[in-house]
Formats: structure tokens, sequence, C-alpha cells
């Protein structure tokens, strides 16, 4: 599968271009401005781009109203199929939000049900009951998304739902050219839908990507045989910032046996995690972490750690961004153009280290040097070997490899590897 191997560049599109907060009708073509990022991508090393919702929605592009034509904020539909011809061109995938357990309130079969009720052809593509009544007062009741009722619950139980999304997934492929999904609330869909899906797609495209937003429980529901190819590893987004603003350097290495590690009651060994230091939903690493310093050494862990590493629009040069109270808004600012700055340089010299190498991309995970402050693992696949340390302390610290009294790492038990102080150092 083509996405082990790359790293993910996620945007939000309606923040980064800078689209009004509510849907005013009007169509502008701001969708474009991902054109001018294009030399960025490509200097960076990124091999795809996940692209939050485009399509017309009400607000935030989670509440859709029809999911064959783009966000008119945005632009049109040739506006975003240049922008993906674009990153074609350069060789960079395309993955799009599918957002198919909720839609919004403006959702045109929706709103039919709203003006015909039980005559509505569309009344069965939801969960409503027509005795009971709404927060809207609109003289019937429906199901929403965990208690939000600006997103209308789907009925994945009906196939001509399941048909009708299936149908504009094959436009999406068909007009856009895109290679991969990104399943929102992936953990509310049921396996047989995902089953659905995964079949679905595999025959439009036999290497099309599906992964899936879960936080947290077992990754497995969603993920595996017939299902996603990968989901979102939450439990080591929250280790990285955590244990480096702790000097606790035991949560992610936990974190990455539990997972990772090639002993014997590992979870999720040979998997391909969904991996991030933050994204739409979360703090910006920046804000999250209590010394900047810390921002390279998090990153390289990120990089070297097993899964499917993806950057966040603006955070690849550190950018600042903690959620409101019931306002995300500032995790997802416009941006005029990309910026280049040490910790960018930083990053792309990992991603192109991780491009390189067979044990970054498929390798499992074991610890060799484990303290507060340090950490030595090792990856390995197929004959390759890759060493990675990080030091939080101020001073030098000489760690002796193979001391570990944990799985067998075939190092030498007299060997040793100087950290220069605040350092992180790849060794194969």
């Amino acid at each position: 599968m083509w996405a082990y191997e790359r790293t993910f560049y996620q945007i939000y599109p309606l923040g980064m271009c800078g689209a009004p907060m509510e849907n005013d009708g009007v169509t502008v073509s701001r969708i474009r401005r991902v054109l001018d990022w294009g030399d960025h991508l490509e200097k960076l090393g990124v091999g795809a781009v996940v692209f939050n919702p485009v399509f017309q929605s009400d607000r935030h592009g989670y509440d859709t109203r029809d999911f064959l034509t783009v966000d008119c904020r945005l632009g049109t539909n040739q506006d975003f199929k240049d922008v993906c011809d674009d990153l074609h061109r350069r060789g960079i995938k395309v993955v799009l939000d599918g957002v198919f357990h909720h839609v919004g309130r403006g959702f045109w079969a929706f709103q039919d049900v709203l003006r015909n009720r039980e005559g509505s052809p569309y009344k069965d593509w939801f969960h409503i009951n027509f005795g009971g009544n709404s927060n809207y007062n609109d003289g019937l009741w429906y199901e929403g998304w965990e208690g939000h009722y600006e997103l209308v619950k789907l009925n994945l139980s009906n196939p001509q739902v399941v048909d009708y999304l299936f149908s504009c997934i094959r436009q999406w492929v068909e007009e856009f050219g895109v290679d991969g999904l990104r399943l929102d609330v992936a953990y509310l869909l049921s396996q047989d839908f995902l089953r659905s899906i995964r079949s679905f797609c595999d025959s439009l495209k036999p290497d099309f990507f599906l992964y899936g937003e879960i936080l947290g429980g077992d990754y497995r529901r969603i993920m595996g045989d017939g299902l996603l190819h990968s989901c979102t590893n939450y439990e080591c987004f929250k280790g990285l910032w955590s244990s480096f603003n702790d000097k606790n350097l035991f949560e992610i290495n936990h974190s990455l046996n539990r997972l990772f590690s090639d002993g014997q009651y590992t979870l999720y060994r040979g998997c391909h995690l969904f991996s991030f230091a933050d994204n739409h939903d979360v703090n910006r690493l920046a804000s999250n972490l209590h010394r900047s310093d810390d921002m390279p050494l998090c990153y390289a862990v990120l990089f070297a750690m097993p899964g499917v590493p993806c950057l966040y629009y603006g955070s690849e040069w550190g950018i600042q961004g903690a959620k409101g109270k019931g306002d995300d808004s500032a995790l997802r600012p416009a941006l005029e153009k990309p910026e280049w700055n040490d910790l960018t340089d930083r990053i792309a010299g990992l991603i192109k280290a991780r491009a390189g190498s067979k044990a970054l991309n498929g390798g499992g995970y074991q610890t060799v040097v484990i303290t507060n402050r340090q950490l030595v693992f090792l990856r390995q696949y197929e004959g390759e070997r890759v060493l990675c340390a990080v030091n939080l302390d101020d001073a030098d610290y000489t760690a002796r490899l193979g001391g570990y009294s944990g799985p067998a790492t075939d190092l030498e038990t007299g060997e040793t590897l100087t950290l220069g102080e605040n350092q992180l150092l790849p060794a194969r």
C-alpha cells in the first residue's frame, strides 16, 4: 500500500483559505490558494494531502449540504479539480474527508423531509419520529450526532443511503482522481458499512487508501482485513507531547511498546496507524509543549516511530493554536502562504530519511535504553537496522546499548552511544 511509505499533509481548507464561518452563498475561488503551496509541499517531501471537508455545507464542512458540489466559499468543482491535478502532477496523492455518519440540516434530502414529512421519499434516510419535536421546533424528532442536532444522523442501514454515498465516492474518483478517504467518526460506523465501503473502493482502485477517525479503545474495531487500512493513533498523539512536558519518556515508550513492539502481547505489530502531533481538532504541538526547544525532538520521534506520519498545515514551521470554549477557529487559521524556518528544514530532513528506510517504514519497535529523559529504540526490517536515540537533558548522556532487560536487540552489551544535550540521533 502506497500510503505506508509516504508522509501525509493535512489541510482544513475552509480555515486555511480564509472562508467565512457561515455559508454566505457567494462563490469565491479560495481553494486555488493551495496551488501556491505546491512547491512547499514538494520541498518538504510530502507524498499525500488530506483535505478536510470541501463540499457544500452549512458552516464548518462536517454539516454537508451536497456531497457532489464543492463549497461555494472555496470555489467551483473545476477550481478543486485544478488543485488535485496540480498535486497529482507533482506525484502527491489526494485524500478527501468522507463524512458519512451525518449531514447538515441544509442537506437536500433532509430539507425535503422537513417540507413533505411522511410524504418525503427520503424519510427513511434518517432516524425520524414524526410524533416528536426537535429543539429547532421542526414538528418532528430526529437523531443527531452525539446530541448535536445541527448534525443529522444518516440511516446507514438503508441500502438507498449507502448506494447514494457510494455513487458520490465514484464521482470524486472520476472527477478529481481521489486516491483515498479519511472516514470521519469511523468509531460510530458499523463493521457492515466499513466492509461495504472497503469492497466498493477496492473495486474503484485496487490501492485506494481508507483510514478512520477513532479516539480510543480497540483500533481493530475499524481496521484490518476487509476493513480500513489504518486509523488515527490518539494514544501516541497524547504520549508524544506529555512525555516531553513531564520529562517522562516512559510514557511514550510504554505506548509504543504496547502497540508495536516485537514482544508477545503487542496489539498492533505490523499495522500502520495514522500518526500525528496535532490536527484540526486538537491543540497545535507548539501550544501543547512547554518548551519550544523540544519541538524538533518531538517531530523526530513522530517520524522515527512506527506509523504513517501526518503534518498539519502550518505546524511544520511551529505556529501555535489552542482550542477555545466551543470554538476551534484558532486551530484552523487562514494562512496566505507557507513559511520555512529551521524547524521546517529539520522536518524535511526527517521525511527524507524515513522515505529511504525500510526499517522506519515497516519495522517493529524495540526498547534499547529507557530513563525518564533518555530513550533509545531500535527499528529493523529486511536486514536494515535503525537506532533512534533521544536525550532531553541539558547535558551529554552516554547510553550503554544491549543492557536493557526487555526483548533481545542483537546489540553488543559493551557498545555505547553518546548523546549531546537536547538531541535526537538516528544511527544506522
